[in-house]
């Protein structure tokens, strides 16, 4: 979440965390539609807003 709220693409994101581009894609599909957002940016301010990412 953290590096979401930082911006960075899928693409750097699973450079960053060894992990393939299909899953980082996927485990953000399964987040915002467990929470119900519809948008990167209202997952962005989820994150903030509830202490699981910090702005740098």
């Amino acid at each position: 979440m953290q590096l979401v709220a930082e911006g960075l693409p899928s693409a750097e994101i699973s450079v960053r965390l060894s992990l393939s581009l299909r899953t980082v894609e996927t485990y953000r599909s399964r987040i915002m539609h467990k929470l119900n957002l519809h948008d990167l940016s209202s997952l962005i301010r989820f994150a903030i807003e509830n202490g699981l990412a910090t702005l740098k």
